[in-house]
């Protein structure tokens, strides 16, 4: 057994690498190659003008549907399909009003009074700051449409006419909309209902929406207040399993729902009745999300709906009716958070540490979900924070994991400390062990009963030379989430010619590090094996002197294996995010230095050096 032990271990963790390696890495390439044909045709199919929602059942009394005119019909529905127009062309066919904030640029859409331009001026499309923004909302009758609607349905039997995707709203007074200026739009109905909306903005990325109506009428109106977030067609997805995007939300005595959007397709509509809520649509790193009060009874739904060729996505909800008296007047509040998922903005529930945000201001239901920290988010959540703490001081993300990573080593220190004490003690004890197998060459039974006496006198646990492999792999693979998800990590630079940890290295050594105008990674078939920089190759090293700073193993198999583990390693890792290799390098660099103090320390001969001559007197040979 103790003569397997290596052997095991290295199996059972090359094992879990190649695990890994086949859901981040090769699974999502393949989901990559599929969503760009699937977005390709999409481009090409007409776009039908139309919110994707099913139209409500007649029936008397029936509750009427989100961003229909009546319970009956839903606006745009058999209008004929038109054809996809440029971004900048839809804008311009509308009278719009301005949105200017520090975060936030875009527009209004007078006709229909959506939220249906928006883009990100913080966040590039890549890490060249000439880039073009990130753009989140785009209007209908463009290639990929996304917004948000608000306003009021009427219930079964009301005629009056409500504002709908054709209504076009008057501006009252001139200017945009920034965060000390709100925009107020109005319209009338001709019919007795006078309906005002003041929208509002913050410096981040929350709209404030209150929408007023009065009845001038000679009946008593009722009307039920809605919200949705639409988009059409399926957008490309990353594609990782540990990453959620689609439909979300946390919606009461329900708590979490996650729709991707294949689960969504085939539900067709799912619906919720619920208190305390919030849902939306969330991609990995941006996100847009209805925010109601949270004592508001909601009547919430997820729903998908094929419009020609092209699925279209929505979340809405109907909040309880409203009847609104001759001469009264009704208000419905609604909030909108459209942009990037910063933890500090979002916020982070955990206990002492935690970061408040929207999810603390304004009282939400568990909120920081909308940023996937996992199963694992007692691991991930602090994981961030430390690095977010150390980001504050230094302004270097890079400098943060090693911080964090020597920081985790101390933590864990008298467990590992342990852990090489008893692996050095195996050391000491390997002439005896030797001996033992010499003396009972053909007694097994009796070779492990004597090494068992052995472990008891000089109270060695065989199995504590594991720890230090098995504490590594959750402190990893939450780095691993953190380095995913969070949107601080994504084109945060390193030094040198990392500019973005969240990526890989970019240099290649079958390019000579670029001096060879040639990418190989475009080979096909293998071509993504040949993904081997600068970086993986300082961690295959580090990982290379840690094997050998122990004795060569007895067993040809144990050789091999150990031999051959610190390459394998270097490619599989080459593909994943830069700043998670250097952590491992680090920590590698760490646990070597760790390692040979407590062998000193014990007594027992550090063998680094011996063991690096004579593999290369080998090869010499």
């Amino acid at each position: 057994m103790t003569d397997n032990r290596n052997t095991i271990l290295a199996v059972i963790l090359s094992g879990l690498v190649l695990i890994a390696w086949q859901y981040f890495y090769n699974v999502p390439a393949m989901e990559k190659q599929r969503a760009q044909q699937q977005a390709q045709q999409q481009a090409q199919a007409e776009l039908q003008k139309v919110n994707p929602q099913p139209t409500a059942s007649a029936t008397p009394g029936a509750t009427p549907q989100a961003g229909s005119t009546t319970p009956t019909t839903a606006p745009g529905a058999n209008q004929p399909a038109q054809p996809v127009v440029a971004r900048d062309t839809a804008i311009a066919s509308s009278p719009r009003v301005k949105i200017d904030t520090p975060r936030l640029v875009g527009s209004i859409s007078l006709k229909g009074g959506r939220i249906d331009d928006l883009a990100l001026v913080q966040y590039r499309e890549t890490v060249d700051p000439k880039s073009p923004p990130i753009i989140l909302y785009s209007p209908s009758g463009t290639a990929e449409p996304y917004y948000a609607e608000f306003g009021w349905v009427a219930a079964t039997g009301v005629t009056s006419k409500m504002p709908d995707a054709q209504t076009v709203w008057q501006q009252n007074g001139s200017g945009s909309l920034t965060p000390s200026t709100p925009v107020v739009l109005k319209w009338d109905n001709g019919d007795g209902l006078s309906f005002r909306r003041t929208i509002s903005v913050d410096d981040h990325y929350l709209f404030s929406i209150k929408d007023d109506v009065s009845n001038v009428g000679n009946a008593p109106v009722t009307l039920y207040p809605f919200a949705l977030i639409s988009r059409h067609g399926t957008p490309q997805v990353s594609g990782y399993y540990i990453l959620h995007e689609g439909l979300i939300g946390y919606l009461g005595e329900h708590g979490l729902q996650e729709y991707a959007y294949k689960k969504i397709d085939e539900a067709k509509k799912v619906d919720f009745k619920a208190t305390n809520g919030w849902l939306g649509i969330t991609d990995k790193y941006w996100a847009s999300a209805l925010l109601p009060d949270t004592s508001a009874q909601l009547q919430a739904k997820f729903s998908s709906n094929l419009v020609g060729n092209v699925h279209t996505y929505q979340t809405d909800y109907l909040l309880d009716p409203v009847t609104v008296a001759i001469g009264g007047t009704a208000t419905a509040n609604a909030r909108l958070f459209a942009g990037a998922k910063e933890a500090g903005v979002v916020g982070i529930n955990f206990p002492l540490a935690g970061l408040g945000g929207y999810n603390k201001a304004l009282g939400l239901n568990k909120f920081d979900l909308l940023i996937d920290w996992g199963w694992f988010y007692f691991i991930t959540k602090p994981m961030f924070l430390g690095l977010d703490f150390f980001y504050r001081f230094f302004g270097n993300f890079g400098i943060s994991i090693l911080l964090v990573t020597v920081i985790v080593k101390l933590l864990f220190f008298p467990l590992a400390n342990k852990s090489y004490a008893s692996m050095a003690k195996m050391k000491s004890i390997q002439p005896q062990l030797q001996a033992l197998k010499e003396r009972y060459p053909d007694d097994k039974v009796k070779q492990q009963q004597e090494m068992m006496e052995i472990y008891r006198k000089e109270k060695i646990n065989p199995v504590a030379g594991c720890l230090p492999v098995v504490i590594q792999i959750p402190v990893f693979f939450s780095l691993y989430k953190v380095l995913f998800v969070t949107i601080e990590m994504r084109h945060a630079p390193f030094y040198g010619w990392i500019k973005d940890l969240s990526a890989p290295d970019p240099t290649n050594l079958f390019n000579l590090f670029g001096l060879i105008p040639f990418d190989p990674t475009t080979i096909p078939v293998f071509g993504h094996y040949l993904a081997l920089g600068i970086w993986p190759i300082i961690m295959g090293i580090t990982m290379w002197f840690q094997m050998k700073l122990n004795p060569t193993p007895p067993d040809p198999t144990q050789q091999i294996i150990f031999n051959w583990m610190p390459l394998i390693f270097t490619f599989m890792l080459a593909g994943f995010p830069a700043g998670l290799v250097i952590y491992w390098a680090w920590n590698n660099t760490l646990s070597v230095i760790q390692q040979s103090f407590i062998m000193r320390r014990n007594g027992v001969k550090v063998e680094l050096f011996d063991n690096l001559k004579a593999t290369f007197a080998k090869k010499a040979t």
